[in-house]
Order: structure tokens, then sequence, then C-alpha cells
């Protein structure tokens, strides 16, 4: 890099990284003194809230990621996983292998839009029994497993294994439970026209909530409505119970005690004999961010109003993995999409102020709305104050979030998906997909200094 020229260093190809790069491409596309970085594990853009649609085979895979190269007009991409974060010498470290030299990539502003990841809050073995629901291979993993449950208890004559094949249990009733519990639901009731020996009985979707409501965030009446509709569709969801173990086999569960409240009796301990479990109960702040030497708070990099980290102020940390308390509610700012793009926004508007000597602007952010699909081409959502339900929210769901796709090619894809399944079944087809040996990782550095 000449002297001169300042590097603006994006980590992280998730909604708030993509927007902020876009952001800044259109300040200074044609300022040749600014140089635009992205780093990101994937070369996609993941839109996350279709995940569950993968899930059930209503949308297909590829539909879903939109290649980050594609929307990179002046922006150098970088596939690869960050290794270290050094804000003092103001470089970042990327990891090599034995087919990709490893890099130091200096940088004059740095910002951190790392996302998330599951968090599994300590429950022995649940990371490695468990099924997600964060990544495209989470959803593609899933989708092969509920297909496998019904092609073995089609076939089986152990009626209580069979019973358990065909349970599945889903942890969190906020969105991503929810609209997974649907989703799978309306699959495996679908797909069940192919399995002669399989009731409509023997199906059971469990959700699981420890809190006594569902979709926190959501107005009363919409989330009460939610929950009449999941029990018309056969969906049992079981409010005030925490699970306390998973074998593999059997879901250990209790009720939640009120610890300000004085336990008349016992928490109530249950089982669930099942063999599939999804968690969608939580997320938490990527290792690299909780392992730097930026200061946290729940894992997340404390941000000032303008998104700066206060230690380093060339340093921008949006989206999850940034800490905000919102001074409306006094509580933090919530880990969506929407709240991601605005904080893209303002970093990158911030970032041009900085370099151009103007104004920065304080972050602000009020939601939009929300909206949860519930299976059945049933929705909820809240927009502009209007509390909406049933086939108009389900409508009006589709209707913005493929509003929000990047790519018109992918937009129409989507769509054709979502005609198909008006007209036609579900493809019950089991992809076996086996790993590869990933490349070893180099214990040392080929490269100290930047590669172009």
């Amino acid at each position: 890099m000449s002297e001169g020229k300042k590097r603006i260093l994006i980590l992280g190809g998730g909604f708030a990284g993509v927007e902020c790069m876009r952001k800044l491409e259109s300040y200074f596309m044609n300022d040749t003194d600014i140089e635009i970085v992205l780093v990101s594990e994937d070369n996609f853009l993941l839109f996350t809230p279709m995940l569950p649609q993968v899930a059930s085979g209503m949308i297909e895979t590829r539909h879903v990621v939109i290649p980050i190269r594609t929307l990179c007009k002046k922006t150098i991409f970088y596939e690869a996983q960050i290794k270290n974060i050094d804000p003092y010498g103001k470089i970042v470290t990327l990891t090599g292998t034995n087919e990709r030299r490893g890099i130091s990539l200096h940088y004059d502003f740095l910002v951190l839009a790392l996302g998330s990841q599951t968090n599994f809050f300590g429950i022995d073995k649940m990371e490695e029994r468990a099924y997600s629901m964060k990544t495209l291979n989470d959803a593609v993993v899933l989708r092969n497993r509920i297909i496998d449950t019904l092609e073995q208890a089609e076939n089986e004559s152990d009626p209580i294994l069979k019973k358990s094949l065909l349970t599945l249990v889903i942890v969190g009733g906020g969105f991503a439970g929810i609209e997974t519990a649907g989703e799978l639901n309306d699959f495996v009731q679908d797909a069940r026209k192919y399995y002669p020996n399989i009731k409509k009985e023997d199906i059971r979707v469990i959700v699981l909530e420890a809190a006594s409501f569902i979709l926190p965030g959501f107005n009363e009446k919409l989330a009460r409505f939610t929950l009449e509709k999941l029990t018309q569709h056969g969906i049992e969801v079981k409010l005030g119970k925490k699970l306390s173990s998973f074998s593999g086999s059997e879901v250990i569960i209790e009720d939640v005690v009120d610890p300000n409240k004085t336990p008349a009796s016992q928490p109530v301990i249950e089982s669930i004999q099942t063999r599939t479990l999804v968690w969608t109960a939580g997320i938490t702040p990527v290792d690299i961010i909780k392992k730097s030497v930026f200061k946290t708070n729940r894992g997340g990099i404390v941000v000032n109003e303008f998104l700066e980290a206060p230690d380093f102020p060339e340093v921008f940390a949006i989206g999850d993995c940034c800490y905000l308390l919102n001074p409306q509610t006094n509580r933090p700012y919530p880990p969506t999409a929407q709240s991601a793009e605005a904080g893209a926004k303002i970093a990158a508007y911030n970032l041009q102020a900085i370099i151009k000597n103007k104004q920065k602007r304080k972050f602000e952010f009020s939601s939009r709305g929300q909206m949860a699909i519930i299976g059945k081409r049933s929705a909820i959502a809240t927009i502009f104050g209007l509390h909406l339900h049933g086939f108009v929210a389900w409508w009006i769901w589709r209707t913005v979030y493929l509003s929000k796709i990047p790519r018109l090619d992918k937009r129409v894809r989507i769509f054709l998906d979502w005609t198909i399944d008006l007209l036609f079944d579900r493809d019950i087809s089991r992809l076996k997909i086996f790993r590869r040996e990933l490349p070893v990782e180099y214990k040392e550095l080929d490269e100290v200094d930047d590669v172009w």
C-alpha cells in the first residue's frame, strides 16, 4: 500500500459487514486514496431469516446465499479465518494453511462485524449432540437428519424407538425456534404421505421455552395468537421449562423456579425420549472477540455512541459483536439484522466523517417492525405500530424479505421456489454429505507484510 493511502479493513461478511462495505463504497468509489478490504470466512452473505425454509426443503440451498464478490465494486475481498487482531500494531493476521499463505494486513481503520455463535450455556456435550440453526451447513444437516428419522421410523418395529425417532424437540421460543418448529412440522406432515407406516399422531414437535411466554419483544396478543396457531398445527409448546441435559436419546427438563419466590414444592422433572434436538436458545459473540484486548461486556465489544471502541478510536464494532445500551430502554440493542444494518450505516458514515473532517453521527435505532412465519401459510407481524396475523402477515413477510435480497437473480429464484412449493410436494431426497479433511494450519506465517 502506497504512502498517503488509507485502508479500511472490515472483518465479517454478514449483514453488518456487507452493508458497511456497500456504504463505504458509495462514499469512496472514486477516491483512489482509500482502500476498502473485507475479510470473511465464507465467500457469501447468508440470508439467515430464510434458514428454516432451507431446513424444510422449501427453498433451494444456494438461493439464500449471495456471493460477496458479486457485491464488491471497489473492495478487495479475502476468504479467510482470522487468527489474531492486534489493535496496538493495527494489524490483523489471517490464518495460513498448506494451501494458502498466512497474511498480515495492516489497517488505518478497522470495522469489526464478526457476528455471533450459538450459545450452549455450558450444558454438558450439548454442542456435539444438538443440531443448531445458525449456518447454511446447520440447515442442510438438519434437513438430512429429519429425512433420516422418517426413513428409519417407517420400517421400525420397536414402538418406543419409533416414537423417539419421530419426536423433534426445539429449545428456544424466540424467532428462530418458533419459525424452525413451524417449518419442520409442515415438512414432516407433508412428507408423511410417502411413509404409509407413519401416522399423523406418531409425529411430535415440541418447543421448550424457559420464559412464561414466547417471542419476547412481540406484542402479547400476537404472541398468544402464535401459541394458539402452533397448538392447532399440532406443535406442543412447553413454557417455563428449562433443559437440564440431553443424552442423545433422552431430554431431561425441569420447571423454571423464580428466585424471587419461595417454591411451594420441588421443581417437576420430566423426560422426553427423542433422538433429535434443535438448539436455538441463544447466541454469544465469537471467541476471537472474547479473547481480544478490547473491553467487552457479555462478550461484546463495548462501544460509545459513535460505535467506536473507547480505547481505540480508529476501531468500530457493529452488529452482534458489539455492546451498546439503548438509552431509552437501558438494555442492549437487539441482535437483529435491522439493528446490524443500521449500525453499519452509522459506522460507514462516521468513518468518512473522520477522513473528511466532518461531524460524526450518534447511533440511534428504533425497530421498523418485526415479523415471524409460524407455518401453514400463517405469520405474525408488527409494522409501524400495526399488529397483523394470519395470511396477510404471511404475504407481507414474504414481500418484505424478498425485497431485502440484494440481487435480482436470487430474488427470482426464491420466488420460483415459493411458487413451486404451492403447486408441488417438497423433495424428500436425503443428500449424503461427507466432510473432506480440512487443510492443516501452518504453525508459522509465511508472510509478515501485506500480500497483494
